[in-house]
């Protein structure tokens, strides 16, 4: 019924690139909805990593759907990280920073940004979600055709998720994930931690959940350079994490998820799984 691919963390200026070459031809070979890409393009912000990054994208197929990560930022300007934090990001990509969407009858995916150019707190690579912006992208997505799988898109996972190498620590990211979760978001798609995950959101009785996508950067965590397909129907989610072993992707990880049948049904018949439950292929 559906496919979109997901790519994040790429990191030019540290991509690998046998990796990166690889996944464009990947993505050209495979029949899909939507090439999503989940921030991080850049590893500094600079000019030529913007041009890399930008060449790499436009030469992915149409449609695709672009979102800013904390490192698609001017690195070493204050002035832009103050002023005009996403300018670069957004030239560079021709996708805005703020309340981009993407929809047709197969899927909807609206983007948040829970990236800052600066804030006051030490780390600025941690996450801030705005709760104005979160229901503006909800009440978009509640009007998703029917049928369609509704995504929200950002860079740090909204919910901690336990055995990552590293944390989002988005402020406000719970109250986030519960709010996407009650208008009937089936993913929130996040990059920022460099490993693949597919979990349950723990916040509610509705089945959202929260999907993060590897890196194909030479900055992996302990999992090697990836990306994420995301194939569905009426009533399962697909979740494959490929991986690249020096010549091609093959499949990773396998998570199969039961789809939420409770808003604006597209069957009729009620989940055979309760909200929260998965299963994890074994590969």
């Amino acid at each position: 019924m559906g496919r979109v691919l997901q790519f994040s963390d790429v990191h030019f200026g540290c991509e690998h690139k046998g990796a990166v070459a690889a996944a464009l031809e990947y993505a050209h070979a495979t029949p899909n909805d939507l090439v999503l890409i989940t921030g991080d393009i850049t590893q500094k912000g600079y000019p030529v990593e913007f041009r890399a990054a930008g060449e790499w994208m436009r030469a992915m197929p149409e449609p695709r759907f672009v979102i800013v990560g904390n490192h698609d930022v001017p690195y070493w300007s204050p002035v832009a990280r103050l002023f005009h934090p996403w300018r670069a990001f957004e030239t560079a990509t021709g996708f805005p920073a703020h309340d981009g969407q993407f929809c047709n009858d197969t899927v909807m995916v609206r983007g948040v940004v829970t990236a800052r150019g600066w804030q006051a707190r030490p780390n600025w690579s941690k996450g801030v979600i705005d709760l104005d912006q979160t229901r503006r992208a909800a009440e978009a997505l509640r009007q998703a055709p029917i049928g369609a799988l509704r995504i929200l898109a950002c860079h740090h996972p909204l919910v901690e998720m336990i055995g990552t190498p590293m944390t989002g620590d988005v402020k406000r990211g719970d109250e986030a994930a519960l709010i996407f979760a009650e208008a009937g978001v089936d993913l929130i798609m996040t990059g920022h931690v460099h490993v693949p995950f597919a979990l349950p959101i723990d916040l509610a009785d509705r089945c959202s959940y929260a999907v993060g996508c590897g890196t194909l950067s030479h900055r992996e965590r302990g999992s090697p350079p990836g990306f994420n397909q995301v194939d569905w129907d009426a009533r399962t989610i697909t979740v494959t994490a490929l991986a690249w072993d020096g010549r091609g992707y093959s499949p990773h990880q396998v998570w199969r998820l039961p789809r939420r049948q409770d808003t604006r049904k597209a069957a009729t018949a009620p989940s055979p799984n309760r909200p929260g439950e998965l299963e994890k292929a074994a590969v």
